[in-house]
């Protein structure tokens, strides 16, 4: 993130936590919610990655704070958030984009990519709200996928949870409301981490930069640039909607 971007005051001190926080994109939202002088914690099962990056950023004021939480599991959830404490922000950014085709879905299967992609992302969002509805309001910002709006190959049941996550924000963002809790969804295009560079061969993502309006790579500080205005009080009329990021791609 360039030394001329933005300072909410806003997130100064909020407890902001992110879901998926120990690599990609959950790295860069980690990394951008410190320099606001937030409070970070983030969840992830990638332990070696997530506690270097702890160690990593920060300052002798504010360090983020990593918890394994194995998102699978809604008990895990449950207590992890009750010790984290009341929380003012939530990011849902964890999930998983593993390959397969419909001949490969088992009942079995299915249960898990919902566990991975989408069932967590309630299961957060209930354990934040009653302390978020005490405080008179917070922000939850969820991720969906451009993949499902491209329709991309071999990404049936991550496509259909992304879907579904665009359905769950404006459900949520009108039961919620009343209580002054914002509910929005990012929806990135294809953002240059390590785990998307798996899977292109440098003829692939030309394609991509020209398939996009814009002929750069998305980073991953550019997706947190927007989800910090979207969990900042500059944003206190966003609700219900998509927000992209995705260079026009098309």
């Amino acid at each position: 993130m360039g030394v001329n971007s933005a300072i909410y005051p806003s997130l100064k001190g909020k407890r902001v936590v992110v879901t998926g926080g120990g690599s990609g994109i959950g790295a860069g939202l980690v990394e951008a919610f410190v320099r606001q002088g937030a409070e970070v914690h983030f969840l992830d099962i990638l332990d070696s990655e997530s506690e270097k990056l702890a160690e990593t950023l920060g300052d002798e004021h504010t360090h983020p704070v990593f918890h394994h939480c194995d998102l699978k599991d809604a008990a895990a959830i449950a207590a992890t958030f009750e010790k984290i404490g009341p929380v003012h922000v939530l990011v849902n950014n964890a999930g998983n984009d593993d390959r397969h085709t419909l001949e490969q879905v088992t009942p079995e299967y299915f249960e898990d990519r919902m566990s991975v992609n989408l069932r967590h992302m309630i299961f957060c969002t209930k354990a934040v709200v009653p302390a978020m509805k005490a405080a008179g309001g917070g922000a939850i910002i969820n991720f969906g996928s451009i993949s499902w709006h491209l329709g991309l190959p071999d990404l049936v049941l991550y496509e259909t949870a992304k879907a579904g996550i665009e359905g769950m924000t404006r459900a949520l963002a009108r039961e919620l409301g009343p209580d002054g809790i914002r509910v929005t969804c990012v929806t990135p295009g294809n953002v240059k981490t390590p785990r998307q560079m798996k899977w292109y061969t440098p003829e692939g993502e030309q394609e991509i930069v020209d398939a996009q309006c814009l002929k750069g790579r998305i980073e991953p500080a550019d997706v947190a640039s927007l989800v910090l205005f979207l969990a900042s009080d500059d944003a206190r009329f966003c609700t219900g909607h998509e927000y992209w990021i995705d260079a026009g791609w098309r």
